[in-house]
């Protein structure tokens, strides 16, 4: 199924990679919707009277991407009852909108559900033990799909991304945190040590649109560049790329149930969705930093 002039729902369309996603679906034709009510209000997915509403303009759409989430490991312990209820009530509530008016696919935003790795590179076989209030909401979201697409026959197919990063991502997450710090000379980050695999958000929405056109049925994919760098070599790349004094202080603090490294396996978005990333950490920091300190 190609996107181009389809109907398309997106939730949390206002979030970072949402804009993003509905960006690059206009510029390709697709007809993109929000979820709306009767008077042009945006609906809280999270309340049942959404699935009790007259919302004819559902009874034609091809695809709902599902982004709607909190998605800050912080804010699930710190409101574990406002995770839950967002990330599945709210992902039960659109699986059933897709049940009551027929629409057929859903692409469903999860997380990294895999814990301590027990291999790497980390593939769609390896075991799931998520270990936060917000990772297990993104596993409870995946059984859901799972049960709408056996019971149902809802398309689902389900994203598991790894550190995105870009332009316009909140200032809260560690790449444009370090870049901001280092405008003001000074970084200071409680661990040097953990690596991660940071996916450039237009590799990202690549994966998105090229889940949105595959023919599946329900299917899982990680969503990485497959490699992995600690924080401090993140650090030492922007300090490089900005070209300026920065001190930086590692204050020693490890995270509760920390994961010291961890890097995708995307053999089968390869195989299968013939998607590959494009974007390396070097070229993606300096995109980033360009953005943010335009010529």
């Amino acid at each position: 199924m190609r996107l181009s002039e389809k109907r398309v729902i997106i939730t949390g369309a206002n979030g970072f990679v949402g804009r993003h996603l509905v960006n690059a679906l206009n510029g390709m034709g697709s007809s993109v919707t929000l979820l709306k009510d009767i008077n042009g209000n945006s609906l809280d997915i999270r309340k049942k009277n959404l699935i009790k509403s007259s919302l004819d303009y559902l009874s034609d759409v091809d695809v709902i991407y599902h982004l709607a989430a909190i998605a800050s490991v912080n804010s699930s312990y710190e409101n574990p009852h406002d995770t839950y209820e967002t990330n599945v009530l709210g992902t039960l509530n659109i699986l059933e909108l897709c049940r009551l008016y027929d629409i057929n696919k859903i692409v469903y935003a999860s997380s990294y559900v895999y814990g301590k790795p027990h291999y790497l590179p980390i593939d769609e076989n390896h075991m799931t033990n998520p270990t936060n209030p917000y990772s297990r909401s993104k596993l409870i979201g995946e059984e859901l799909c799972k049960s709408y697409h056996d019971d149902f026959g809802i398309e689902c197919i389900v994203l598991r991304p790894f550190n995105i990063y870009g332009p316009g991502q909140r200032s809260d997450f560690l790449i444009p945190m370090i870049i901001s710090c280092i405008k003001s000379g000074e970084v200071i980050v409680r661990d040097p040590e953990p690596k991660r695999d940071f996916i450039y958000i237009t590799d990202m929405i690549d994966a998105y649109i090229r889940a949105g056109e595959y023919e599946g049925d329900f299917d899982i994919f990680n969503i990485g560049y497959g490699e992995s760098y600690s924080v401090k070599e993140i650090i030492e790349k922007i300090i490089k790329l900005h070209g300026s004094e920065t001190r930086v202080i590692y204050r020693g603090e490890r995270r509760r149930n920390e994961i010291m490294d961890c890097y995708s396996s995307t053999k089968k978005a390869k195989d299968i969705l013939g998607w590959s990333p494009h974007i390396n950490i070097d070229e993606g920091l300096r995109l980033m930093i360009n953005s943010l300190n335009p010529c």
